[in-house]
């Protein structure tokens, strides 16, 4: 599709965090305008100020959501933030469109459902884009990106994770682990990444290495992995050393914010791609 197409206009349907913002802001400085499907009681509110057009829906209002992005004009859109499945149980209001196609599932998978909800916009003539439109420049480069440099030790934690975590991610279980001494001390869940680096944290005591990578596969129109200050912060809390992610793949939120944190707390920041 030539993005000029469509007079430059994108959709947003945003879930949870900073991340659906940061996107508005880019975008909005490369020209385009933007729609946002926002979900209440998981979408930040300040997401308002950042679009042209906003509308709030409860997660599962399909029907709602499609018509909404067609009243704007709406012909591309991206997916970005997360909705914890604690939400999902607590907060799902379902119309007949979406138990339409929750009943097309054999599992209820992260990556499943975001597919068939993705399937079903795309036979409406709404393509999905992959969740790295528009976020050239806030992407983690290769490398060691802060001033402190991971130990030996910590880097055989950091590869034992990784490896970890592809065997992981292919059972769609998580996307971060927590190590230290070679041992998996937390996994990531439906918690989120804050709460279990702060499980494993706790378990591990000083100096645990946190690593967070995309799944084998991973589908990029959606569920990136990204960082932010509140992840340096909550390092910082349970005295983790090291924070290992995927070049390419990984969005940090706020950067300068980040690397100033991480810093402060002698937290080394790694960009790895294998």
């Amino acid at each position: 599709m030539n993005l000029s197409d469509d007079g430059k206009r994108i959709g947003l349907i945003a879930g949870d965090g900073r991340f659906p913002i940061i996107f508005a802001e880019n975008v909005r400085r490369l020209g385009y305008t933007v729609s946002a499907i926002a979900h209440v009681g998981t979408t930040l509110p300040e997401l308002e100020s950042h679009v042209e057009h906003i509308h709030w829906l409860k997660i599962g209002q399909f029907s709602k959501a499609l018509a909404a992005l067609k009243h704007d004009g709406v012909r591309q859109a991206v997916m970005l933030g997360g909705i914890k499945k604690t939400n999902v149980f607590s907060a799902l209001r379902p119309d007949l469109r979406a138990l339409a196609i929750f009943s097309r599932l054999k599992h209820w998978k992260d990556d499943a459902i975001l597919r068939a909800v993705a399937g079903e916009l795309e036979r409406e003539g709404i393509v999905i884009r992959e969740s790295t439109f528009g976020l050239q420049g806030i992407l983690a480069e290769e490398g060691f990106l802060t001033s402190k440099k991971p130990g030996k030790k910590e880097e055989e934690d950091i590869q034992f994770g990784w490896e970890t975590l592809e065997t992981l991610g292919s059972l769609d279980i998580g996307q971060c682990v927590v190590v230290k001494n070679q041992v998996i001390v937390s996994v990531e869940a439906v918690e989120g990444t804050d709460e279990t680096i702060t499980r494993g944290g706790r378990l591990a005591g000083k100096g645990g290495v946190v690593v967070k990578r995309t799944k084998p596969h991973q589908d990029l129109r959606f569920d990136l992995p990204a960082i932010g200050p509140q992840t340096i912060q909550t390092m910082a809390a349970v005295q983790a050393s090291v924070l290992a992610i995927e070049a390419g793949r990984t969005v940090i939120l706020d950067r300068d914010d980040v690397f100033f944190r991480a810093n402060e707390a002698g937290i080394s920041i790694v960009g790895r791609t294998t």
